[in-house]
């Protein structure tokens, strides 16, 4: 723990912040975020600035927001480096925030995991969830997954690094694991870190190996130093059991694979073969290495499994063009929608995958499209699959639509991300 002692703490000091009635409504209702456009004022220390400014705030600072009647509305992490001005961690009444406040918020996210916790020990067991969900939690910026018996941390803002200090023990009192990794957002390793990087270990025995966990009963191991995320996709698992109940005997396609996922729930499902694209030559190594650990049940065993490194639209057209086909096909793309100008684009390559990857199921197939995107609900996206059927000559039974795990819940609207659509495609007759 020398690490986390010699980190800043937050200011004594906390800044007073006054915003407009529309922020000030938002954050009443439950957002948890306050932009920089809407504040108009900062003070400390009987001294005010005009603006989302405030000379001497460093990030990971308290900020009280106060109301036209000087009453006390909500209570957030100063981030200077960002638009997103203050992370709102409480409204209401007024709070201490410290480790014993966190400690309990803590605890709150991971009772909502209980059910997962409960599997462990069980025959199908699962040791890999995300603990805390950033704003979903209530925790802006705080991501932790755990993977058996190592926790991840994940930092989206460096206002939660003058908080680790309180954040760790109390994930180590309430977890016990051996080791705690600390992962930063790309946007943070331009900051002022005060000694953390990425990968180091936060507690216990530094992690120089991939960790082994269990997802459903299935074995995985999570690269969780240099890996994507924190070392596996944890969303979908709900979707990767949904697959594998659905293939037994299925040619099954797992487009932007990754570390095998899906793959590996599809073979242990029954599948007779299994194609895992990626345009990641490692990500495969890592998906066939997955395959392996689970080649003692009989299915796995019994599966045929391919690789192929592509990009999936490039892959999908010389499939096409090769007539192939599949019985269950799985599109799983990285978000297509980073910002708002990417939008339109992001829907023509939903358009697009749909319009390729249809035509490659089996009658009576199934096909499995997801999205990650924020910025893209739930209606546009599975209009965009449709459209892109429909291309190609097809309609679409919908099956059914599924969206985020008990593990990843949905605080505010921006929380709610993914989505899929399970769908069989039939050949519309032409006139």
């Amino acid at each position: 723990m020398n690490l986390l002692r010699d980190l800043p703490r937050p200011s004594p000091t906390r800044l007073a912040v006054r915003v407009t009635p529309d922020a000030l409504r938002r954050v009443r209702g439950g957002h948890p975020w306050l932009f920089d456009g809407s504040i108009t004022t900062v003070s400390r220390g009987g001294v005010t600035a005009a603006g989302a400014t405030a000379a001497g705030a460093a990030p990971g600072d308290l900020a009280v927001v106060f109301d036209s009647d000087r009453q006390f509305a909500a209570i957030g992490l100063w981030d200077p480096a960002s638009p997103i001005r203050v992370k709102v961690l409480h409204r209401g009444g007024p709070a201490t925030i410290d480790g014993g406040w966190f400690a309990d918020r803590l605890a709150s996210a991971a009772a909502r995991r209980s059910p997962l916790g409960d599997t462990a020990g069980g025959p199908t067991p699962t040791t890999a969830y995300r603990l805390v969900h950033g704003e979903n939690d209530g925790l802006p910026g705080l991501v932790v997954d755990r993977y058996d018996h190592v926790l991840v941390v994940k930092l989206y803002s460096a206002a939660w690094i003058p908080h680790l200090a309180d954040v760790i023990p109390a994930l180590v009192r309430l977890v016990p694991v051996r080791s705690v990794v600390l992962r930063l957002a790309r946007a943070l390793r331009d900051q002022p870190l005060h000694g953390l990087e990425e990968g180091v270990t936060l507690h216990g025995s530094d992690v120089d190996a991939p960790v082994p966990f269990a997802e459903h009963g299935l074995r995985f191991e999570a690269d969780v130093i240099r890996g994507q995320k924190t070392g596996h996709f944890l969303d979908q698992r709900d979707n990767r059991i949904l697959v594998g109940e659905a293939a037994r005997g299925a040619r099954v396609l797992d487009l932007f694979s990754c570390t095998g996922g899906f793959s590996v729930h599809a073979a242990a499902g029954g599948a007779r073969s299994v194609l895992s694209v990626d345009s990641s030559p490692a990500a495969l190594v890592s998906a066939e290495h997955n395959m392996r650990l689970n080649a003692d049940r009989p299915d796995v065993a019994g599966c045929r499994h391919e690789v192929r490194v592509g990009e999936a639209f490039g892959v999908l057209e010389a499939l096409g063009t090769q007539r192939g086909r599949f019985d269950i096909i799985v599109v799983d793309p990285p978000s297509f929608a980073r910002n708002a100008p990417s939008v339109p684009g992001a829907i023509q390559a939903y358009e697009r995958l749909a319009e390729l990857a249809t035509p490659l199921v089996e009658r009576d197939g199934l096909l499995v499209q997801a999205s990650c995107s924020a910025r893209i609900n739930e209606a546009d996206f599975v209009r965009a699959v449709h459209a892109g059927a429909s291309r190609a000559g097809f309609e679409l039974d919908e099956v059914r639509r599924t969206g985020h795990a008990v593990d990843h819940p949905i605080g505010f609207p921006e929380g709610g991300y993914l989505k899929a659509l399970y769908a069989r495609p039939h050949r519309v007759a032409r006139r």
